[in-house]
């Protein structure tokens, strides 16, 4: 009998603070740990449904990611199985987690949903904080999110080994132009990048929103030009 597929997935986005947790989870997971060839460790970003044929292909999918469980911030937390999707679109804190349930579903209509599913993931402290890293609260969670999956490979027969020296971190199945060391140090100032909304924009006084958004909506979208006040120059 063959061994089971197994795909062990970090999902969302390293430029929003803290959703890029699941990334930095299975990153730094497979840096320290050697799997058997049965398994697979992928960075999925913010993939979505480009992630479906991978997750057909999987029996059994462990997904880290940054959940909104309506818990303390930092505050981490497992699902198994039929839970898991709910808990993939619940308060959803990013555009991904919608796609990612959607991804699950389309699986299991194609007849190819995983056997077994388990989710790690972490209440978020911030995400509005574009080119921010993770806050110190959910960086204390990347190594015992990793214990969690060590010790399920284990009860599934499909144990993980620690390296006996952990990879360099140019060697990151993540991105290498977004590595945790260069990503944190080499972000601009304030003053320089804006971390949330443009603050010119919005306290401009020559800026108005559409006074009829939805009838200029119909119009753009029946080929009708499209009129938007923007105020005296």
């Amino acid at each position: 009998m063959s061994a089971k597929n197994i795909l062990i997935l970090g999902i969302g986005n390293l430029l929003w603070a803290d959703e890029g947790f699941g990334v930095r989870v299975v990153e730094e997971f497979h840096r320290q740990y050697e799997t058997p060839d049965n398994v697979t460790c992928m960075d999925g970003g913010t993939q979505g449904i480009y992630l479906v044929q991978h997750v057909r292909d999987a029996d059994v999918l462990i997904v880290f990611d940054a959940v909104d469980y309506g818990l303390p911030p930092g505050t981490i937390k497992r699902v198994e199985d039929d839970k898991v999707p709910q808990f993939m679109g619940c308060k959803k804190v990013s555009l991904h987690q919608t796609g990612f349930q959607e991804v699950l579903a389309m699986a299991e209509m194609m007849g190819d949903a995983p056997e077994k599913l388990l989710l790690i993931g972490v209440q978020p402290v911030e995400l509005d904080d574009f080119g921010g890293s993770l806050r110190d609260e959910t960086k204390e969670q990347i190594n015992p999110a990793i214990e969690m999956v060590v010790d399920y490979l284990a009860g599934i027969g499909s144990p993980a080994i620690r390296r006996e020296t952990p990879l360099p971190p140019e060697s990151t199945i993540a991105c290498p132009v977004l590595l945790t060391r260069p990503y944190e140090e080499e972000r601009p100032s304030e003053e320089m990048a804006c971390r949330s909304g443009d603050e010119r924009l919005l306290v401009d006084r020559n800026w108005h929103p559409p006074e009829d958004h939805d009838g200029e909506l119909e119009e753009m979208l029946a080929g009708r030009s499209l009129r938007i006040p923007v105020g005296p120059r």
